[in-house]
């Protein structure tokens, strides 16, 4: 009887080996690039057969699976609409349904990005928008669909992600992310095409983590992020240690007052260089995307110099891994907050004005000095979709920036700055605030100033030599300079002085 089992058991086809499978992303309720060639791909058993078939063309598309079962198929697409079916033949038949072809976008970053629309339960101050009781029942919006990549820390880069499509609704919007919705609703409300976002962030993380490994391994610059990872794997058996003796003596003596453990990386660690991009962004490549949004940098404000050089090197690695290297890539500047340092928003605007196809949203009006989360969310969303809408979806005549330093000229003790975005430049709420001038001392007093048409004059009666002006040069500055299209502007410093971060790594 063994015997006639074992050889039942041979003989039998391994169904599910053979199978055709798909990633995530591919299900229903999904939106696809419109007016490009969109990647299809999945999983069937070495040389089998695939047939696609796509409810906006007659004619399918065959492939065969690859000796690892890998199989991908790209399909032109044209202009917005559906619903569509698409259909996938191998071994089995896989329907997809309720298809939309539109305008897809990557939404990702750390906790601002997560901040959902609604209030999750215990939570405390870090979730729900300032206006969440306005907003979901209006979210009736059955052409933007949301996906929310479940978080995953890994050590291999990842295949497949997990999360599904969502139809936007009153009863699906609010634990979505408030600034992709936002972003999405906008966009979608301009130009009247279907939106798909794909939203993949994760609080407390630092851009080392959605950043591939060999990025960081190839530049000398980005070693020490990799050592400081490897010292925390080496360091975690003395910090256990540690940890259950502090344990044990708060609970033997409440009063103790010995300071807990700092926490090395650990391999499990959402913080920790790589494992992020492994198991969140990997895994959504091939998909093709219209660009990114992104709200990151509070974590690598300790390392703000360091991160003029990372954050462009993610963008890269991104772009490289989708083979589109003009994706838009638009991002928020950090908001006002006690514990972030101006150098980590001058990082920001440096990429913004070094890496081509980026574009950054100022929010120095929108923050919150002793809350990392500020809650109007509506305004970040908005001040990101300006620039796509400007960019991408013909409205070019649409504002997008606020002004963006350029020059400045010394007229004997007054200083003269130029800016790029100055129509209507204006103060809002009173004159002019958060300039600073410095004379060869380098030492910054607060200065008066003073807008005269494109420009805007700064001086002190105790600068008799100036040299170099700073504006919004604080953790937490409340500027209120604008154009007038009521953008803000971007904080900035005309000198390049050695910074407090500037020899961290």
């Amino acid at each position: 009887m063994r015997h006639k089992l074992s050889l039942l058991f041979l003989l039998t086809p391994f169904a599910s080996y053979a199978d055709v499978t798909l990633p995530a992303l591919m299900t229903d309720n999904m939106v696809l690039q419109q007016k490009t060639d969109v990647a299809l791909w999945g999983w069937a058993a070495p040389g089998e057969a695939v047939t696609v078939t796509v409810g906006w063309q007659k004619v399918p598309r065959k492939v065969v699976a690859d000796k690892d079962g890998n199989w991908l198929v790209r399909v032109p697409t044209g202009k917005a609409g559906g619903p569509y079916v698409i259909k996938v033949q191998g071994n089995n038949q896989l329907t997809i349904n309720n298809v939309l072809l539109g305008e897809v976008w990557l939404c990702s970053g750390q906790s601002n990005m997560n901040f959902p629309v609604t209030k999750r339960p215990n939570s405390g101050s870090y979730t729900g928008i300032i206006n969440a009781a306005e907003v979901i029942p209006k979210a009736n919006y059955p052409k933007i669909r949301m996906f929310t990549v479940v978080q995953k820390v890994a050590d291999t880069p990842q295949r497949d992600v997990q999360g599904s499509w969502a139809v936007c609704s009153p009863e699906t919007v609010g634990n979505f992310s408030a600034v992709a919705y936002f972003f999405g609703q906008e966009i979608h409300e301009k130009t009247g095409v279907p939106i798909g976002l794909i939203h993949s962030s994760w609080g407390g993380t630092p851009a080392e983590s959605w950043t591939r490994k060999d990025v960081l391994e190839k530049d000398p610059d980005f070693q020490s992020i990799l050592t400081r990872y490897e010292q925390g794997l080496t360091q975690r058996p003395a910090y256990e240690t540690a940890l259950a003796a502090w344990k044990q003596e708060h609970e033997v003596n409440p009063q103790a007052t010995s300071p807990k453990p700092v926490e090395p990386l650990s391999a499990t660690s959402n913080k920790s260089p790589y494992k992020l991009y492994n198991g969140m962004i990997k895994g959504l490549e091939p998909y093709t995307l219209r660009g990114v949004i992104w709200y990151q940098g509070e974590n690598n404000a300790e390392r703000a110099y360091q991160y003029r050089k990372l954050f462009p090197a993610m963008i890269t690695n991104w772009r490289q891994d989708w083979q589109q290297p003009n994706l838009p890539f638009y991002f928020v500047q950090i908001a006002p907050h006690r514990s972030q340092n101006p150098e980590i928003r001058e990082a920001q605007l440096l990429t913004m004005q070094t890496v081509p196809h980026t574009g950054m949203a100022v929010i120095t009006d929108a923050g919150d000095s002793l809350d990392i989360h500020p809650r109007n969310k509506q305004v970040v969303g908005h001040r990101l979709a300006l620039w796509a809408l400007s960019h991408e979806y013909g409205q070019a005549k649409l504002p997008y920036s606020g002004p963006i330093y350029e020059a400045m000229k010394v007229e004997n003790n007054k200083v003269r700055l130029q800016f790029k975005y100055a129509d209507g430049l204006q103060a809002q709420g009173g004159p002019l605030r958060k300039f600073s001038v410095a004379g060869p001392d380098s030492v910054f007093v607060p200065a008066q100033a003073q807008i005269e048409g494109k420009t805007v004059v700064v001086w002190s009666d105790k600068v008799k030599q100036p040299v170099a002006v700073r504006f919004g040069w604080s953790s937490a500055p409340e500027p209120n300079l604008y154009n007038g299209a009521g953008l803000p502007a971007s904080p900035f410093r005309t000198d390049q002085w050695p910074t407090s971060t500037q020899g961290k790594r």
